[in-house]
Parts: structure tokens; C-alpha cells; sequence
């Protein structure tokens, strides 16, 4: 039987090493094709590896640059955020996306933050959400223990010692835990699409008779807000929202 596992075990790294030689070959051939200016022959490998599951912000930073050759202005935006995604501080990635955006039609402003949303954003950044959690669960921890402690000594002084720690304590959980909160419903779970329609029309509601509010075009990032059945309630950088189909997006999933 433990022959069995052995054998077992072995035909899986085996099977996982040939599978990951054989993405890295792809690969190292799709640059080939870049490399030669054959962008056409490059996506389709790069897309072959995309949908067999295989990622990574090189293979789509490399997408995004051989559709940017196609001047395709949706699909290389679309993989250059997906690039970003993985490696969020890469400056190559960021520069090539600022030249993608330039192919864009729609010019669309972004609102400031003000007030304490600029501050609180930022300084929700600071950690991620489960940090936060954590430091939420440690602080009511600490509370907890300090109270009983505040229970049980009699000495006047060290009494309100620890009722203003436990006090203290108590504040700071529920602070951490409200800034838990905020970044995963206002960063972590937003999501976001890039058009692709060349042109689509954005609509007052989730319906074909609605009223047309706008129009956008191929390569402009959306907030998701919700969806219906066909459509995805939508918010522009600028505060402008309404509804729009899902067929003229694809939405930029977690990775």
C-alpha cells in the first residue's frame, strides 16, 4: 500500500513538472512570435495559456503589449490590469497601461476624494482586511482581560488603571473593526469591468426601453455596482451611473 501512495505521488509531480514545462515552452514560444512582430500568432498562445489556467503578471503584461500592437485598446487595457492585479507596484506594467488608456475615445474625470473618505481610504490601506480583523480580535482580547483585572484589584489607582485601558481597548476594537468593514466593502469586493463594445449605450434602467443616459466606448473601466439578469448597474470615475449590458464588458474577476 505504501508502494501504492509512492507511485501515486510520483506520477503526480511528474504529470504537475510536465505540465509546467510544457506552459514554459508555450510561453517562451509566444515571445518568440512577439519578438518577431507576429502579435497575432502571440495572443493566441497567450490565450491558450489563459484559458488552460496558467497565470502570471508577465503572461498578461506580454498579452497586453502584443494586443496593443493589434491596437486592440480593450483587450490591452483589460491585460494590463490583469497584470497589475498580481504585481500592483510594477512601473513597466503602469507606464504601458498609461498608453493603453491613451487609445481610449471616452476622457472621463475623476472626482477627488474629500474630506475624511481621501484620509480614511488611505489610511485603510495601510493593512489588509484580515489584519484588521485580527488586530479587531486582539483589542477585544485585551479588553476582556483587562476588565477582569479591573474586577478583581482593589487598590483605587491601579482600579482606573485599568477601566480607562479596558475603555481604551474596547475603542480600538471596534475601530479596527469598522476600518475591517470599510476596506472590504469599499476596496477588497469592488469590482470592476473594461468595455468592449466599440460602442454601447448606458441605460437609465436594466431595460432595452429605458432611457439612454450616455454612451461609452471600447476600453473605459467601470465600477460594478450590481447586476440584474442581462445588465450591470455601473459608476464612472466622475459619479455618473445607470445600467449597461454585461455582454458589452468583461469583468476584471479577483485573482
Amino acid at each position: 500500500m505504501k508502494s501504492f501512495y509512492l507511485l501515486i505521488y510520483s506520477l503526480f509531480v511528474t504529470l504537475s513538472f510536465s505540465q509546467e514545462k510544457l506552459e514554459q515552452t508555450q510561453f517562451g514560444k509566444a515571445n518568440t512570435y512577439y519578438n518577431e512582430a507576429k502579435y497575432n500568432e502571440a495572443v493566441n498562445i497567450y490565450n491558450d495559456l489563459v484559458e488552460n489556467g496558467f497565470q502570471s503578471s508577465e503572461l498578461f503584461f506580454n498579452l497586453g503589449n502584443a494586443h496593443y500592437k493589434l491596437n486592440n485598446t480593450a483587450q490591452s487595457i483589460y491585460y494590463f490590469e490583469k497584470a497589475l492585479q498580481l504585481n500592483p507596484q510594477d512601473e513597466s506594467i503602469k507606464q504601458n497601461l498609461a498608453f493603453a488608456n491613451n487609445m481610449k475615445i471616452d476622457a472621463i474625470e475623476v472626482l477627488p476624494e474629500i474630506g475624511y473618505t481621501k484620509y480614511f481610504n488611505t489610511f485603510s490601506k495601510l493593512f489588509s482586511t484580515d489584519a484588521w480583523a485580527i488586530f479587531a480580535i486582539a483589542f477585544s482580547l485585551l479588553f476582556v482581560t483587562v476588565l477582569i483585572v479591573y474586577f478583581f484589584v482593589e487598590k483605587t489607582q491601579l482600579k482606573r488603571l485599568t477601566f480607562i485601558l479596558s475603555g481604551a481597548f474596547l475603542i480600538l476594537s471596534l475601530f479596527s473593526l469598522s476600518v475591517a468593514n470599510y476596506r472590504s466593502n469599499n476596496i477588497d469586493n469592488k469590482r470592476f469591468a473594461i468595455v468592449f463594445a466599440k460602442e454601447t449605450k448606458v441605460k437609465a434602467k436594466d431595460s432595452f426601453k429605458s432611457e439612454d443616459l450616455f454612451a461609452l466606448h471600447e476600453g473605459t473601466k467601470i465600477a460594478v455596482l450590481e447586476s440584474s439578469k442581462n445588465w450591470f448597474h455601473i459608476k464612472l470615475t466622475n459619479g455618473k451611473t445607470g445600467w449597461i449590458l454585461k455582454e458589452d464588458v468583461k469583468v476584471l474577476d479577483k485573482i
